[in-house]
């Protein structure tokens, strides 16, 4: 913990602007972020990377974070720091940590505090050797008691909370799939749920794999339905509280996802006032 603070102190602080939150019309709930970025027809645009930004991601196993906070992190060019990656980079090594991460994981029950720290602290310090400003974090804070830790070191500009409904995230999990050869993430679920009842549908085509990994498709052993149910159920539990503590700091901003990325990254950088004028990528959840 004290290795995590030092390098929070001397690698970030100081080093990133600052950005502030207004409360949307009354009765919204929610918060939208005053960027340093010009409008449209304002003079010319500040080059993204000329800032860094401290943001988390919040949400649901499967909700997407990997996805925007990984798209972000290339607009905004500020590293982007997953901690289900560093869970299973190490899951893949020879470390001591790895056989008692594997009973965890596939058990769908969340890494404690002292290991993620563990680990996300060797990631900042590899970053900051190599001269990274800012981060994007994601999959952390995931409780109260990191959330503390995080604040106490450093100071969060936005919490971006993506939200989807439970029935279409069960969906995702399970189809997602992991090339065996690249490493690429896709996802083979076909998604089209028809609006009911006052809800509205959502519709979320396939990412499907180029021709080379399409035979080389392998899934990940902890999205089987028991356990993806067991990570939602923990993550209700745990880590909403987390959204709360968030919330009362007004640095909160909740975002619906309306469908898949065509839908939904175009609406997200709205909502951050951002623009991306180079919309050609392709991620998975």
């Amino acid at each position: 913990m004290a290795a995590l603070n030092r390098l929070l102190r001397t690698s970030f602080l100081g080093s990133l602007s600052r950005m502030s939150t207004t409360a949307a019309p009354e009765g919204g709930g929610r918060f939208v972020p005053e960027l340093a970025v010009p409008k449209m027809g304002a003079g010319p645009r500040r080059d993204h990377r000329e800032r860094g930004v401290q943001w988390v991601f919040l949400g649901c196993p499967g909700v997407g974070k990997g996805t925007y906070a990984s798209r972000l992190s290339q607009l905004l060019g500020v590293p982007h720091i997953a901690t289900g990656d560093l869970v299973r980079e190490e899951l893949s090594s020879s470390g001591s940590l790895a056989q008692q991460l594997s009973a965890i994981v596939n058990q769908g029950h969340l890494v404690s505090d002292e290991i993620i720290i563990e680990l996300l602290s060797k990631r900042l310090q590899n970053g900051a050797s190599n001269g990274e400003s800012g981060f994007i974090l994601d999959g952390f804070p995931r409780t109260i008691r990191q959330a503390e830790i995080l604040e106490g070191v450093t100071d969060i500009d936005l919490v971006i909370n993506l939200k989807l409904r439970e029935d279409v995230l069960l969906k995702k999990c399970l189809g997602r799939r992991i090339c065996s050869q690249c490493g690429g993430n896709f996802n083979v679920a076909s998604i089209d749920i028809k609006g009911e009842n006052g809800r509205p549908g959502i519709n979320m085509a396939p990412l499907l794999p180029p021709p080379n990994c399409a035979a080389k498709l392998i899934t990940r052993s902890d999205d089987t339905e028991e356990v993806v149910k067991e990570r939602l159920r923990v993550y209700n539990d745990t880590s909403l509280p987390v959204e709360e503590f968030y919330r009362k700091r007004g640095k909160l901003l909740e975002f619906e996802l309306p469908g898949g990325i065509p839908e939904s990254w175009p609406k997200l950088l709205r909502a951050l006032n951002l623009e991306d004028h180079d919309d050609k990528q392709s991620a998975a959840a």
